[in-house]
Order: structure tokens, then sequence, then C-alpha cells
């Protein structure tokens, strides 16, 4: 059908994959169609791409980039001055509305990370309460079984004394 052992340049391997991954996400068969190049040959570069070596050949746009790399890109521009941005969101192929987005992931991140400690602490404490109401029933079940134990004791040395008379 297409060639597949054709070597494809930066350009088209970055603009078939800014189609088939996310946000666009359209069909590897409909792209391939178009374009041109075979599934095959596109599925081995998402492959590529999702185990991170696809080579410098291809620099995929910033919807691709991994939390931690985003996170990075965020700390370099919040350290800028506001007359260096622009050229700085240039230079990495970026847009504001990147930035802007990025930085509404990290608060929805750290929001539901915070949500999911106190979760995880609302239900620490409560099985800590649990518990402590099991052992104060058995605590008091201990007692009560010592003063059984202990009238037992009384009785029976009653019984002999009575005995002995």
């Amino acid at each position: 059908m297409y060639g597949d052992s054709m070597r494809y340049g930066r350009a088209i391997k970055e603009s078939v994959l800014r189609r088939v991954l996310p946000p666009s996400a359209e069909s590897i068969r409909s792209v391939s169609i178009d374009v041109g190049i075979a599934e095959q040959t596109i599925r081995n570069w998402i492959a590529k791409v999702d185990q991170g070596i696809l080579g410098d050949d291809v620099q995929l746009g910033p919807r691709q980039l991994g939390a931690p790399e985003k996170f990075t890109l965020l700390l370099e521009a919040a350290g800028l001055p506001e007359e260096e941005r622009g050229a700085w969101i240039r230079e990495k192929g970026l847009h504001s509305e990147h930035l802007q987005l990025w930085q509404q992931e990290l608060r929805e991140t750290v929001a539901e990370k915070s949500n999911k400690d106190k979760n995880d602490l609302k239900d620490a404490k409560k099985r800590i309460k649990e518990l402590e109401k099991e052992l104060n029933r058995k605590d008091k079940a201990l007692a009560e079984m010592a003063a059984l134990v202990a009238l037992k004791k009384k009785l029976h040395h009653i019984l002999e004394d009575s005995e002995d008379d």
C-alpha cells in the first residue's frame, strides 16, 4: 500500500503525531489515508512517543509534555521579567494560553491531592475512634472478668472457712 521503509522528515512526523495524539485524537486510519503514510508507521511513531524514544528529530507540541516538564516550564516562565516572557514563550514554541492551562492543571492536581489527603485523614480518624471504642469495650469486659474471678476466689475462701468450723 504505502512505503513503510521511507524516511519521513521532522515536520511530517510532527504534523501526523499532532493529529493522532490528544487533544485532536483523529483516527490513525483517516490520517493514514489523508497523508499517505502506512497506519503501522504511525503506530510505530506513537509507540516511540509513549516510550520517550522518538528522538530529537521530532519535537512534540506542548500538549504532549508530561507534568514534570510543564512544571519546569511554569517555573522558568515565572522567574522571567514580564518584558522577556513573550520572547521566551516564542522560543519554546508555546503560547501564553499553555501556561495558563498548565497553571490551572497544577491547581487542580494540588486540590485533588489535598482532598485525597483530607479524606484519608478523616478515614484514619474514624478508624482510630472505632478502635478506641473497641478497646474500651474490651477493657470493661476484662475488668468485669477480673472482678468475677476475685469474687469467685472470695466465695471459695469463705466456703473453705465455713467447712473448717
